[in-house]
């Protein structure tokens, strides 16, 4: 299945999952939580008030050599977005994109997505669980501080 079919399907369309795909076009969906969707809320919020350029998107199409993912939250810079317009999924990852961890996440799983969003071409990943406990990386390795956002001290 391509990424445009996952849009346009009447089947797909009232899903209440979090759907992906894999890299042989298979239908991946995660549960969603109210909870989830509190944190997603909240960390958009962040990006939106403290960087003043750019776009915020939640639910954000990232195509990758293992098919569609979905960052949560992610943040692209100007730059970013004069490169890739609107096209869906983007071709590449945007600059910061975060990974909000449900229950129904498995470490090895967020790991995978952490590594593929920094293979094209993230900037920063961010994997928050759902206390609000931010794990930053950048440049693909652990940090304490974000190089994009540097005011940012947690919730």
């Amino acid at each position: 299945m391509r990424w445009s079919e996952v849009l346009t399907s009447p089947y797909l369309k009232n899903l209440p999952f979090k759907i992906e795909l894999n890299q042989f076009g298979q239908v991946l969906m995660s549960p969603a939580s109210n909870v989830h969707g509190a944190v997603q809320v909240d960390m958009a919020y962040v990006f939106k008030s403290k960087l003043k350029s750019g776009q915020t998107f939640s639910e954000c199409s990232i195509q990758t050599r293992d098919g569609v993912k979905v960052a949560d939250v992610a943040w692209a810079s100007d730059e970013f977005l004069a490169r890739h317009g609107d096209v869906t999924p983007f071709p590449q990852s945007p600059e910061l994109c975060v990974e909000i961890v449900s229950l129904s996440n498995s470490k090895r799983e967020t790991e995978h997505k952490v590594s593929l969003y920094f293979a094209h071409g993230a900037q920063e990943v961010w994997v928050v669980n759902l206390k609000k406990e931010v794990s930053m990386h950048v440049g693909g390795l652990p940090a304490v501080k974000s190089r994009i956002v540097p005011r940012f001290k947690g919730f």
